[in-house]
């Protein structure tokens, strides 16, 4: 009894196009043309008379056996993959890009200074975003790696600590709290805030410390960044809140002593797993290991 063979250029169009969530996407990451890549996956889909993919209009999705099909071609082709970068790494003394993911510069620009110290022929990339921005691109790999304020718990990636950094309050200069030399968790009560968005870590951690000590403090506004908080409070529109090592002096702005503020958030940094090998992501996470 004869088998069909599938061709490998066919599965290797399924894969790019299951990882890259589109069929113009695969043929950028293949480097052939997209009626190209929708012929491959057609007549693999027709030879065996299965459905891989779910049309919906310009989406795709895996169907049930595509998802299947995709945890047996992922290890195949990631892992070659891997093996033409470490070739490649070793023959070009370590040259390539590396794209990290962050969601502040503070943790990651030291990062990048000893790395690019150490590899001067690699190009650095730094992308900023929140922590579940940084994780979806490093699961979608665009990025190579990740830093955030937070554990990642997913089996799908490797996931190392590396400092805790305490936060504090701090005030403008023209406020009644400014002027006291102790103060204590619940003299925040009732004070207004401003805070990052509900997705901030940091806004999380200090919230659940609230709640713990019975505190509550109004939010009067929301801001994107830690540089936009900076500058809110520095307009006197509320205390604010960072990490440590966020916390920027400004003529204009003071921190305050606030003695019970046990809170604090925990940097990590992240890669895929299946990557954390990988010539370039094993030598800044050789590098994170001996910062920490």
């Amino acid at each position: 009894m004869s088998m069909y063979l599938s061709s490998s250029a066919e599965l290797r169009a399924f894969d790019a196009t299951a990882r890259s969530g589109s069929m113009s996407a695969a043929a950028r990451l293949l480097g052939i043309r997209q009626p190209t890549v929708s012929a491959h996956i057609a007549s693999l889909e027709q030879s065996f008379g299965v459905e891989l993919f779910q049309r919906h209009g310009r989406r795709i999705l895996l169907t049930g056996l595509g998802r299947l099909l995709h945890e047996i071609t992922l290890p195949i082709y990631r892992g070659e993959e891997r093996a033409v970068s470490l070739l490649l790494a070793a023959r070009q003394g370590y040259e390539g890009l590396l794209q990290i993911g962050s969601i502040g510069p503070h943790n990651v620009m030291p990062m990048v200074k000893r790395f690019r110290e150490r590899n001067p022929a690699v190009r650095v990339a730094v992308a900023m975003g929140d922590s579940r921005e940084v994780v979806q691109r490093v699961l979608d790999q665009k990025d190579d790696i990740g830093v955030l304020l937070h554990a990642v718990d997913d089996e799908r990636v490797h996931c190392l600590p590396f400092r805790k950094q305490p936060l504090v309050v701090f005030a403008p200069t023209t406020h009644p709290l400014a002027r006291c030399e102790k103060l204590t968790v619940r003299d925040l009560n009732g004070v207004e805030f401003v805070l990052r968005e509900d997705g901030s870590r940091t806004r999380q951690v200090f919230e659940s410390g609230l709640v713990a000590a019975g505190v509550k403090v109004r939010c009067s506004v929301e801001m994107g960044s830690r540089e936009a908080v900076r500058e809110a409070v520095a307009q006197g529109l509320g205390l604010g809140v960072v990490a440590s090592t966020a916390f920027v002096t400004d003529s204009r702005v003071v921190e305050l002593k606030v003695e019970g503020l046990n809170m604090h958030t925990h940097v990590h940094v992240i890669c895929l797993r299946e990557r954390k090998e990988a010539a370039l992501i094993r030598r800044f996470l050789e590098l994170v290991g001996e910062l920490r």
